[in-house]
């Protein structure tokens, strides 16, 4: 694949452009994969645990969502909450939910769904000693009991108004027997659950392999796939994923350069598509100190100068594009309780960056190490690019996405770039605690944002709610803990003789996909 630069913003943003050196697609092989009713999936990054609680990447999320179901499903096309596992739900108050269980569900392994299995899942989970990856999508959970043989109660510790997303997005149910019997690790290296593929492979270096499930229940949300068998392969990068796909040798990839989508439609037997998600692009400097001493993110002055420093909306109209754009608040637009006219304001305005580095006492600017795994590369060249020009040397550092995550939970990154999804949960309770909650990506540890925060997710009242979200969103802003960069707009490349259509919860459902 060949690139060539391309100046945007004052000469400051560089961007891939078109200039794909194609190779012939090997169409008799991808017609080989469409006669054997198997799509290749081509994925970046590498997930090393595929048990959704003990993964916080989007791969993974993906990855669970063919083979898990939860109580509830989220249809996405209207976002509304329907049956899965269980049949009927209601609230009998504000902190307790009451399911009745759909009866004649089967785990992959051939043993029956029950009340047991429910009970056993939500208490793992909900005790702090699991050590699930995202402990904010489960703190609220007190418990769980088995009310009858068809039932069961989910006891909260205080109300959650979105719960009905996180048990629909986030919360599979597993095999208690299987899962007790062959411990954490056994099932991460054969996961069972009851969706419509089955996992028959898992490598947490080269990828998984699923086969559609035949005896997935009568009346799952999902549906019984038209695509008997599906291989997913971590590919090492960009390129790579590229190559695959022109030769033939993948079906489908995403988050694909922007710039690539022309080459790509102008391909006889490949197609490329956006579509915005929810998921949102970020800077986020240690405002804590916890990368050491002599850290300049501590300082205000300097936190505010990221935001002055860097050329937003043209990150996202000419880079990210499709109709990427900049939010104000810490939070996709769309979600519940990103109060957007609470947040204190930044343009573009280097000159405003670069006094403010002097009167935070750098008028020389700094060093700093940019630690990102955001791809295309490019959108990361393009933030150090800005940040250079005020005056702070940002070194580049891309890691693997397993990577920084783990080097962002010890405390070790003074300046990070990356992106949160929210895991698709249209509510702020999805990422502000993650970031502001005290855990281990919270790099402002504001006491007054973190009970503002817990506040707002501890209520059924709206307003109440709103009201601890916006202050929250005030003082967040107004310190420059996180700087929101862009919406993303995924963009997919798929083989034409696939049926795929993307949604906008970034969420491939590969189970509704055919071959044409």
């Amino acid at each position: 694949m060949t690139m060539r630069r391309r100046s945007i913003g004052k000469g400051l943003l560089g961007a891939a452009a078109g200039g794909l050196a194609l190779p012939a697609i090997a169409t008799r092989e991808a017609t080989a994969q469409r006669a054997a009713n198997t799509l290749r999936i081509g994925f970046r990054d590498a997930v090393p645990n595929v048990d959704p609680y003990y993964n916080s990447q989007r791969t993974g999320l993906i990855i669970g969502h063919q083979a898990f179901d939860g109580l509830v499903h989220r249809d996405p096309e209207t976002f509304r909450i329907v049956p899965a596992l269980a049949t009927e739900w209601r609230w009998l108050d504000g902190k307790t939910l009451e399911f009745t269980l759909r009866q004649g569900v089967k785990f992959h392994d051939g043993s029956l769904f029950g009340p047991d299995d429910v009970v056993y899942t939500i208490n793992t989970v909900a005790d702090p000693a699991s050590r699930v990856a995202t402990p904010s999508n489960y703190a609220w959970l007190q418990g769980a009991e088995k009310t009858g043989p068809h039932s069961v109660r989910l006891h909260l510790k205080h109300p959650m108004p979105a719960a009905l997303e996180y048990l629909a997005l986030v919360t599979p149910i597993w095999p208690k027997a299987y899962r007790e019997r062959v411990g954490p690790e056994g099932f991460a290296r054969a996961p069972v659950g009851t969706g419509p593929y089955r996992f028959t492979k898992v490598d947490v270096s080269t990828g998984v392999e699923y086969e559609r499930f035949d005896d997935y229940y009568q009346g799952g949300p999902k549906g019984r796939p038209a695509i008997q068998r599906i291989t997913a392969r971590y590919l090492s990068d960009a390129a790579t994923e590229m190559t695959e796909l022109l030769s033939g040798r993948v079906d489908w990839i995403w988050n694909i350069n922007p710039d690539q989508m022309e080459s790509v439609n102008r391909m006889p037997n490949l197609q490329a598509v956006q579509q915005e998600s929810m998921r949102v692009g970020y800077l986020q400097p240690d405002a804590a100190g916890r990368s050491g001493p002599g850290n300049p993110m501590t300082k205000q002055k300097v936190r505010q100068a990221l935001y002055y420093a860097i050329d937003r909306r043209a990150l996202a109209e000419r880079l990210v594009r499709g109709g990427s754009r900049v939010p104000d608040a810490p939070c996709f637009p769309s979600q519940f309780g990103c109060e957007a006219e609470a947040a204190v304001r930044y343009e573009y305005d280097p000159a405003k960056a670069r006094a403010l580095l002097a009167e935070a006492g750098y008028p020389n600017g700094f060093d700093v190490e940019l630690t990102s795994y955001v791809q295309p590369r490019q959108w990361s060249e393009a933030v150090q690019n800005y940040l250079q020009a005020v005056g702070i040397r940002a070194r580049l550092n891309l890691l693997q996405v397993a990577a920084h995550i783990q080097r962002a939970m010890r405390g070790e990154l003074t300046l990070n770039m990356g992106s949160w999804g929210s895991y698709s949960i249209n509510d702020v309770s999805a990422i502000l605690p993650n970031f502001f909650g005290g855990g281990g990506n919270d790099y402002a540890r504001d006491p007054e944002v973190t009970r503002l925060v817990e506040e707002g997710g501890a209520s059924n009242d709206e307003e109440a709610r709103r009201r601890a979200y916006a202050a929250a969103i005030r003082r967040i802003t107004e310190q420059a803990y996180w700087i929101p960069l862009h919406t993303y707009v995924n963009a997919y490349a798929f083989s034409k003789q696939l049926d795929f259509r993307p949604w906008p919860d970034e969420l491939p459902r590969f189970y509704l996909a055919r071959w044409k």
